[in-house]
């Protein structure tokens, strides 16, 4: 049960919130910022009280909500009508919404009537992008103020420890182990497996690592999690310490998200100050506090052991495992690494039971997956579907097709980790096991949609040059490999490909895969190699008279 102090608190900000007639939302995530989103929210408060609505109408910012590309967005709720969104709002059109649209449907009630110049900013009711989700991660991340820990603990944030914290540590490795829920990092490790390898090694100190170093290209899934709902993660990394008997946490996040560092060091100032982390935790026995590590931005730091180096104050470069970090990590003990969107999950996991957990999704791949929707799509942005949705699914319904009104040739997925998927396997379900079986992954999440007028190779030699620039140099396979095969790609795209240089790629792609230290130098070569593989007919030539395809 939570503390007599923090129930008052949730009570008290329950009672506030039911106190007004009308609350408006206005996103706060990167995207919006980003376009005026700052002006919008400053328009916002400046007509409030103009029209000295501060005591009937609530302004919240909230994390992203979802539609980047029709950002900034705005969404009025008021009592005994039906919710409406407004996308690409201006300063101006903030104002407008509070002067024409919150003020009289205030006043006048039931007759009031949207002016059709506001009605034209206002995204249709029936939009598949928000209808076609099921939001278990995201929940909350476009209804609660992610800097006022009031917000999030109205909206059940730590209802899940308090529970857990009656519990015994082997109770809740058992009920994450039966939820299935596996890593959404990318690798798709059994989290309850990790845990229970974790809790099994005899040590005296434990920890617990958020993996916040997000690098692939078009991906924006844990950051906006971070940013939106910093205290699911906090939860997260708290339920996962009382599961193992870790005292102390880190949320490494990568420097240059400057937002999402500022949101999760507030987020846990505030639960400090709450009693959810310290000493006694929630008045209990349990002790467990954490802190934010910013990384420099080397994309190999996302692999564990490279990431456990940093932390240590070292270069952050691989090791070779086993030893797993869950068996000897962190200063050589046991450490339990999940990525963000893991441990978001595990607080909903605890609330409504395993078994719930498992109604979503398939057998293998229970829950849901948060996608970061770019490139070419219609409707851009942070969306949230059932494991086992397909890819089609996605891009056509959720993301609209094609904004260009060319159409879709394919999508990348899982960043650098992932390869280039053709349009006639978008039918194919977003799990771990049907994505490995078209040699891919589902990876962080980033989805880039690409059209007829993409150019693939190309888009192949960025991932090869971003390999090249990141890799750490440790083992030769990938210092020398993504070098070798950026020259290859750039002279196939100069002069056309020989016979030789496909068989060379080939082999050459080979021997980085099975020989490479960690995951950067195995998945270097697969954006180019599944461009290979899946459009042969773009491949320019060097055999044929005027050097185009064969």
């Amino acid at each position: 049960m939570p503390t007599p102090a923090l129930k008052q608190t949730r009570e008290a900000e329950q009672a506030r919130q039911a106190g007004f007639v009308c609350r408006v939302f206005c996103c706060a995530g990167t995207a919006c910022l980003s376009a005026e989103g700052q002006d919008v929210w400053e328009a916002l408060c400046d007509a409030r009280s103009t029209h000295r609505l501060d005591e009937r109408v609530d302004l919240v910012r909230t994390g992203c909500m979802g539609l980047c590309s029709q950002g900034p967005l705005v969404r009025v709720e008021i009592a005994g009508a039906a919710p409406r969104l407004y996308g690409t709002v201006s300063p101006m059109l903030a104002r407008l919404i509070i002067t024409e649209h919150v003020t009289p449907a205030l006043t006048r009630g039931d007759d009031f009537v949207l002016p059709e110049f506001l009605s034209s900013h206002a995204l249709p009711d029936d939009l598949a992008f928000f209808t076609q989700q099921e939001r278990v991660v995201l929940d909350r991340i476009d209804q609660a103020d992610p800097e006022r820990i009031q917000d999030a603990l109205a909206h059940g944030a730590y209802s899940a420890l308090a529970d857990a914290l009656e519990c015994r540590p082997a109770e809740l490795i058992e009920e994450i182990r039966t939820s299935g829920l596996r890593g959404r990092g990318g690798g798709g490790y059994p989290t309850g497996q990790k845990w229970a390898n974790a809790a099994g090694t005899a040590a005296e100190q434990r920890f617990i690592i958020c993996n916040g170093d997000e690098g692939d290209p078009g991906a924006y899934v844990d950051r906006s999690i971070l940013e939106g709902d910093p205290h699911a993660v906090i939860e997260g990394m708290l339920l996962a310490g009382h599961a193992v008997g870790a005292r102390r946490g880190y949320v490494y996040v990568r420097a240059e998200y400057e937002l999402a560092v500022r949101r999760v060091s507030t987020a846990i100032k505030q639960a400090r100050e709450q009693g959810i982390l310290g000493d006694a935790v929630l008045g209990s026995p349990f002790r467990f506090d954490c802190e934010v590590i910013t990384a420099a931005g080397a994309f190999v730091c996302g692999e564990e052991t490279a990431l456990i180096k940093s932390i240590e104050g070292q270069r952050g470069t691989p090791r070779p495992r086993p030893p797993y970090p869950s068996e000897r990590g962190l200063w050589g003990c046991p450490t339990v690494i999940s990525n963000v969107e893991t441990l978001a999950n595990l607080p909903r996991i605890i609330a409504r039971g395993a078994d719930w957990f498992r109604t979503i999704g398939t057998t293998d791949s229970p829950g849901t997956k948060v996608f970061s929707l770019a490139g070419r799509a219609r409707l851009a942005g942070l969306l949230e579907v059932p494991m086992g949705t397909s890819l089609r699914t996605v891009i056509d319904t959720l993301g609209g097709g094609s904004k260009t009104g060319r159409p879709v040739c394919g999508v990348q997925i899982g960043g650098l980790s992932g390869g280039l998927i053709p349009a006639e396997q978008l039918d194919t379900t977003l799990s771990y096991e049907a994505m490995s079986e078209l040699g891919s992954v589902v990876g962080s999440g980033g989805m880039i949609v690409l059209d007829e007028d993409d150019d693939l190779l190309d888009l192949a030699c960025y991932f090869l040059q971003y390999a090249v620039e990141e890799s750490c140099g440790r083992c030769a396979a990938c210092r020398i490999g993504t070098h070798q095969l950026l020259n290859l790609a750039t002279k196939i795209r100069q002069n056309g490909a020989t016979d030789a240089d496909l068989a060379l790629i080939d082999r050459l792609a080979k021997t980085m895969q099975a020989t490479s230290l960690c995951g950067l130098g195995k998945a270097a070569p697969r954006p180019l190699m599944s461009f290979l593989r899946n459009w042969p007919e773009r491949i320019p030539r060097a055999d044929t008279p005027d050097g185009g395809a064969a």
